[in-house]
């Protein structure tokens, strides 16, 4: 699976923080999220961060897998 690409956050005030995706809004972070959110960032790839945050993690094989034979009874 290719790595996140295209995300970037901005730091809006003190307690919030939005996360972009090719240049449109992803999510908002407020609060503790936000503080721990630009704590991870400083630790961890930031891409991956930020695609997990937005839940756009998960692309790919999902519909191939689901019609794959060992899954058919789930």
């Amino acid at each position: 699976m290719p790595a996140p690409e295209g995300f970037e956050f901005r730091v809006d005030g003190a307690d919030t923080v939005t996360v972009l995706h090719h240049g449109k809004v992803a999510a908002r972070l407020r609060g503790g999220t936000a503080a721990r959110f630009l704590d991870e960032v400083e630790r961890g790839d930031a891409q991956l961060l930020m695609a997990r945050v937005t839940g756009n993690y998960r692309r790919g094989n999902e519909r191939a897998a689901r019609q794959h034979p060992r899954n058919s009874g789930r």
